[in-house]
């Protein structure tokens, strides 16, 4: 449960001062802001010689508000009455830029297996396919986060429903959002929406470096990568650079597309990143009038590539006006019960089952 500012008052009434009145009644606390699980707020002591014995009041405010269910952090600031000023803004955190020197391929810490959602070429619904399968393997009970990696167009933002920026206690270490049961990151927290992201490919590797290794995860079952399309930068230096468990290529069973899905299979091999298996979406379109089933974009072609590569089909998901109107509204259809929502749950159990995720 997200604590609130009110939550933070009411146990802040629990610490009195001498004359029995507690913190709240009179009136000390200022500048309180709750941001996800961080909290940040200032004491303000009536003149300087008061602030310095409140020292020992501050630390409890600080210990008692940190053990509050939903809370990550706790700030507190002691001050003594003067001349307004304005709350402290906070640490400036930059995105972007060249990244730095590593020894080898890493992993954040606490994250057992990092699993990458790719595919040839965009519009193939990789995105609706990482959104809806981070939900569905978090309602198997697994720890999931889900990084949006799409640099110049993150649109996990918005299936999932979040437009807050995260937090960043030193301008440094970067504090995740969440929704749906998932840890989220992605570039589109962090920069205004409609606003382009022209980056060279340096600045895109640095960002995916700090996302990789800034964000503080937590222990999670697996951390979900959603690519964006085509064998790039992002491809080039998670794969090198990190300790992927593993690849998922999404595709559709049009000729075009698996031109460029064979290419993002071709890209996982030469770098040596196993692919766990491919997943067939938009295979039919069900008439919701009449129920006939219609092969738009044609018939079993990511199954005859799958049995080609000797790597699973893990599954088949139809065109569906329900999942695109809840990607939309930020409520992914695999937060529900319905028929899609359960294809989602089938494909979740089997990554499950395999040990894939």
């Amino acid at each position: 449960m997200a604590v609130t500012s009110e939550d933070v008052k009411a146990e802040l009434a629990r610490i009195n001062l001498p004359d029995g009145k507690s913190l709240i009644d009179h009136d000390l606390v200022r500048a309180l802001s709750v941001e996800g699980g961080v909290v940040r707020f200032v004491i303000e002591a009536p003149n300087a010689e008061v602030a310095r014995a409140m020292g020992p009041l501050r630390d409890a405010a600080e210990k008692l508000v940190s053990e509050l269910p939903g809370v990550t952090q706790a700030t507190v600031a002691l001050t003594a009455h003067g001349p307004a000023a304005k709350p402290a803004a906070p640490p400036s955190l930059k995105i972007g830029g060249h990244p730095k020197p590593q020894d080898g391929p890493t992993k954040p810490s606490g994250v057992q297996r990092i699993l990458a959602i790719g595919s040839g070429k965009g519009g193939v619904g990789k995105s609706t396919v990482s959104t809806n399968l981070a939900v569905a393997l978090a309602k198997q009970g697994r720890k999931v986060g889900l990084l949006d990696a799409d640099i110049y167009g993150p649109s996990i933002p918005r299936m999932m429903g979040v437009s807050k920026r995260p937090a960043s206690p030193d301008g440094k270490t970067i504090i995740p959002l969440h929704a749906h049961g998932v840890t989220l990151m992605s570039i589109g927290f962090m920069m205004e929406e409609g606003k382009a992201t022209i980056w060279r490919g340096p600045m895109l590797m640095g960002a995916l470096q700090q996302m990789l290794g800034q964000v503080e995860w937590g222990e999670l079952d697996v951390l979900i990568v959603d690519l964006p399309p085509g064998t790039g930068d992002v491809q080039l230096t998670l794969c090198t650079k990190s300790e992927l468990s593993g690849a998922i290529v999404v595709s559709t069973p049009q000729d075009v597309a698996l031109i460029d899905a064979r290419k993002a299979l071709d890209m996982f091999a030469t770098l040596k990143t196993p692919v766990l298996g491919l997943i067939e979406n938009m295979s039919m379109f069900v008439c919701p009038d009449c129920g006939s089933e219609h092969q738009i974009f044609g018939q079993g072609g990511v199954a005859a590539e799958a049995q080609k590569l000797d790597v699973p089909l893990l599954g088949t998901l139809p065109i569906d006006l329900e999942t695109r109107i809840a990607g939309d509204g930020g409520a992914p259809i695999a937060v529900g019960d319905s028929p899609m929502a359960q294809a989602y749950a089938r494909l979740a159990e089997g990554l499950v089952k395999g040990g894939m995720a």
